[in-house]
């Protein structure tokens, strides 16, 4: 098999493509993760308005729009432990957070969680 593979130059060169795309590719992942920064606060907005600012420090549970949605912080890291939207929930199936620039998003709600550093301006 591997000398079909040799002799059709067509075949060759697209194995070659794949493996340059995904040496690339997980290059370009691996500087994006490791040059990001532990955040310091997650900043809670509803509908464009800051509702909140919860220290990454400090572990708690929140309870976001009137308990719409609830905010949970363990480890340095936050997550949204329950939301009240019907079907399909991205906001709690995105895990934890505790990078800065990494966010949550509740659509139905509104609800919007970033994570910010220490001296990043905070949203107003």
């Amino acid at each position: 098999m591997l000398k079909k593979i040799l002799e059709n130059k067509k075949l060759l060169s697209d194995i070659i493509l794949i493996g340059v795309l995904l040496i690339v590719s997980l290059s370009v992942f691996l500087i994006w993760y490791l040059s990001g920064t532990d955040g310091s606060f997650a900043v809670v907005t509803v509908d464009g308005k800051r509702v909140g600012e919860y220290s990454l420090a400090i572990d708690g549970v929140y309870y976001i729009n009137d308990g719409t949605n609830v905010l949970a912080i363990e480890d340095g890291k936050a997550y949204m432990k329950e939301a009240s939207c019907p079907g399909y929930q991205d906001c709690v199936e995105t895990g934890k957070i505790s990078r800065v620039g990494e966010t949550i998003v509740c659509l139905p709600n509104k609800v919007v969680v970033e994570i910010v550093g220490e001296g990043d301006e905070l949203i107003q």
